[in-house]
């Protein structure tokens, strides 16, 4: 017999976590959160933790954002180099 999504022909299934209300999402992540604590597993950072984390994701952000310009020069006021040297390519001397 045929499954029960057949009838769904937009690709999107209103089964799972992700299919739901963002405030019902976030109510049932709290939830997840105040166990964990409760239990005594939640990780709680220390400030030389998420120091470390917040120089992590500065230098990954960076990287991404070089990456997407085109180029990993550091993003400086000098030019890219794309011009230079044009006045002395080509020939040599005669």
């Amino acid at each position: 017999m045929a499954s029960n999504n057949q009838g769904n022909q937009g690709g999107k299934s209103n089964r799972g976590f992700a299919s739901m209300d963002p405030q019902r999402q976030r109510e049932i992540a709290s939830e997840g959160g105040r166990a964990a604590h409760e239990k005594g597993t939640a990780h709680e950072f220390t400030s030389e933790e998420a120091r470390e984390a917040g120089r992590k994701g500065g230098m990954a952000r960076s990287a991404n954002r070089r990456a997407a310009m085109g180029g990993q020069n550091g993003g400086g006021s000098h030019a890219s180099g794309s011009n230079s040297g044009n006045s002395h390519s080509g020939g040599g001397s005669e």
